[in-house]
């Protein structure tokens, strides 16, 4: 039986190219993206990863635990791994996002790709654009015709005024230019709210039905996050009064039992949890089952790192919606490029004229660039079952450590 002998944790900053202003995030630009990445090794050298955003140092504290509930363990024991991060969780912290790590090491070992060991045939997956700015009227234009030469049948625009008139004429003005040759959807991040920058705006039902009423006038493809993520009620309301599908889930970190009382509650016509985010690999796994169950779609959300794109591509791959709906690839130039996106990958994730073909290579199917790991990483704790290193201070600039001989 394979056991985890090592555990690293690495901060990561990677600087953009360009300003980028997340929609979700109003009131100030990114110059960079910052995340976490875990490295866990195996006694037999096989080695698996994930990643997470960072917001800041808030997760500078969670290696001594890791350590203590994963290190000897076996890695391809999904289960324990759920259990010990619920453990975890009960400290105050979700770490679902390090639950693809196991899942890594459980398909290298198996010899397959991730998405054939969850019993996916789909080597091939349609894909949506995910634009992430908000932007006028003409600019929305030009990058739409952009994608659209790129070969992108869908694009998702992004909608976060105070006025709901300014936010109708958007998707109207779009959805009208690009009538018959590419399909529109909207994300309106109204699930959640990072105020920490700016004041934002925050639907009620009776604003989120008339965008409702506005978006199937024009035909949109999809609706995303309307409304508050804990409004149950008043979601699956809007849901069952819509006439364009409304979406969402994608960061609801309770994980399958809040997902599958929305799923029975009807709380979303597509469901999009981030497996990163909302009960790593098997819960999406489970609420994709559901879905299907109930008569509803289902596409996992990816906005993110290279990392987190890719677990979640395993997950469309798998989950048998591939060839009902396509799935999130998020790309915004000139800030949000493919290459900043997965600046740690040794070959960026890329598409094919708007589809993407599923790496082949046994696990989630990507090499980290070690070069870049050094330029843009720092590792901040680093365990093995015999001796372990903390090192906190890597995550202010200066590198210390304390060797604990284990006892």
């Amino acid at each position: 039986m394979p056991v985890i002998d090592q555990i690293e944790l690495f901060h990561v900053t990677v600087p953009l190219p360009a300003p980028f202003e997340p929609a979700w995030v109003p009131g100030g630009a990114r110059t960079k993206t910052s995340f976490y990445l875990i490295h866990l090794v195996t006694d037999d050298g096989v080695d698996g990863w994930s990643a997470f955003s960072a917001s800041g140092r808030e997760r500078a504290g969670i290696g001594d635990s890791l350590a203590g509930l994963f290190l000897g363990k076996d890695p391809t024991d999904i289960d324990m791994v759920h259990e010990r991060i619920k453990i975890m969780a009960v400290g105050g912290i979700r770490n679902w996002w390090i639950e693809p790590a196991f899942w890594d090491i459980k398909a290298k070992i198996a010899g397959l790709p991730l998405y054939r060991l969850l019993g996916g045939t789909d080597d091939t997956i349609r894909l949506y654009l995910s634009s992430g700015e908000v932007r006028g009227l003409s600019e929305r234009r030009e990058e739409a015709e952009a994608r659209l030469e790129e070969g992108f049948g869908t694009m998702k625009v992004r909608v976060h005024d105070w006025d709901e008139e300014v936010d109708i004429a958007q998707i109207q003005d779009i959805a009208t230019h690009m009538a018959g040759r590419m399909s529109i959807a909207v994300d309106c991040n109204q699930a959640f709210r990072l105020t920490q920058h700016g004041d934002a705006p925050l639907w009620d039902l009776p604003r989120a039905k008339r965008f409702a009423d506005a978006a199937a006038d024009v035909g949109l493809a999809w609706v995303e996050e309307p409304l508050f993520m804990e409004w149950y009620e008043a979601m699956a309301e809007l849901t069952a009064y819509s006439r364009v599908p409304i979406a969402g889930a994608e960061l609801h970190t309770a994980g399958y039992p809040e997902l599958k009382y929305m799923v029975e509650k009807r709380c979303y016509a597509v469901f999009q949890p981030d497996a990163m985010w909302a009960g790593g690999i098997r819960q999406c796994m489970q609420v994709a089952e559901l879905c299907r169950q109930h008569g509803l779609k289902f596409s996992p959300h990816s906005w993110g790192n290279g990392i987190g794109f890719i677990v979640n591509a395993h997950i469309m791959a798998a989950s048998g919606f591939a060839g009902e709906m396509p799935f999130e690839f998020p790309y915004c130039p000139p800030g949000w490029t493919i290459e900043a996106r997965d600046a740690l990958l040794e070959a960026p994730w890329q598409h094919d004229r708007g589809s993407f073909h599923m790496p082949t290579a046994p696990g989630l199917g990507f090499t980290i660039d070690q070069k870049a790991l050094s330029q843009f990483g720092a590792c901040f704790f680093r365990a093995k079952r015999r001796e372990s290193h903390w090192m906190p201070e890597a995550l202010m600039g200066v590198v210390g450590t304390r060797e604990q001989k284990k006892s």
